[in-house]
């Protein structure tokens, strides 16, 4: 049973002239942060762990700790991984009744521009037809 996700803390924090979301998962034994993207260079990396040991989001005795690279024996790891986000099931709701108005509404659009394109055309002249031509006669002619 792992007990470290008892004692952790979860701290999240957002940045967005770099487009990414950060989650910080703070334990007694080790820090993981995660990234929705990877987007920071080392020497940003290690500048936000100081201020988060700084800000007392984490412990002083990881200001200067390493970034470990796989699960260790502690330290800070730093991993790109956004399967922590999580969508709030009503927004799922919401998009679903509004792409149903919206099909619907352009599906009764469709079926009111065909109704009038076919209430609108032309319709074909009345004419009588024309007159049967015997074999005889030439038409307009005496029959010669």
């Amino acid at each position: 049973m792992n007990t470290s996700a008892a004692n952790s803390q979860f701290y999240e924090f957002c940045f967005p002239k770099l487009d990414t979301l950060v989650q910080v998962e703070a334990a007694d034994e080790a820090v993981v942060i995660r990234a929705t993207r990877d987007t920071f260079s080392d020497a940003r990396k290690a500048r936000f762990i100081r201020e988060l040991a700084a800000e007392g989001f984490i412990a002083d005795d990881f200001r200067w700790a390493p970034l470990a690279s796989s699960a260790g024996f502690g330290g800070v790891r730093w991993l790109v991984d956004f399967r922590w986000l999580k969508l709030d099931p009503s927004y799922s709701v919401r998009t679903q009744r509004f792409m149903i108005c919206l099909l619907s509404g352009a599906i009764l659009a469709w079926l009111m521009m065909i109704g009038l394109a076919f209430l609108c055309a032309p319709k074909p002249l009345a004419t009588s037809p024309a007159p049967a031509v015997s074999a005889g006669t030439r038409p307009g002619g005496s029959g010669r």
